[in-house]
């Protein structure tokens, strides 16, 4: 392939993604899909004392949706969820050293996949959802 559009960080996560797979009793789980690219992501969450101690999460998609998925896992293992809740597409293309402009919308369903299993385990726990839920605006994305 010439002129390759992808970091070398890109496409490591695309060769080596991280935190593959489901967890099977998740406490959270968020699917996302974007119909335009056919991309679909679905996380997985088990959360301990409001601490992500495990994330997985299974995407049908390109290259760039792989990679976001990965680095997104990576992230956010370990972290709170307020911290997770933090963390923003551009930082996702950001510690994965740049995405094409045309692939930035799956760092945008990266964030969205991650914020919907976070909804989903407010949901099961019966709380209220501390934060905006932003799946379906766009508004973030860069199309220029």
């Amino acid at each position: 392939m010439t002129g390759q559009p992808y970091s070398e960080k890109v496409m490591d996560h695309i060769l080596n993604p991280r935190n593959c797979g489901e967890i099977a009793d998740a406490d959270g789980i968020g699917t996302v899909g974007n119909p335009v690219c056919g991309d679909v992501m679905k996380m997985f969450l088990k959360i301990e004392n409001n601490i992500i101690v495990d994330i997985k999460f299974k995407t049908y998609g390109c290259g760039a949706a792989i990679s976001t998925s990965s680095m997104v896992t990576e992230m956010v293992k370990g972290k709170s969820i307020e911290e997770a809740l933090r963390i923003s597409n551009k930082a996702v293309a950001e510690a994965l050293g740049g995405l094409p402009p045309v692939k930035m919308h799956c760092s945008v369903l990266a964030e969205e996949a991650l914020r919907s299993a976070l909804k989903d385990y407010y949901t099961k726990q019966g709380l209220p959802v501390p934060f905006e839920d932003k799946t379906h605006s766009h508004r973030d994305e860069a199309h220029h």
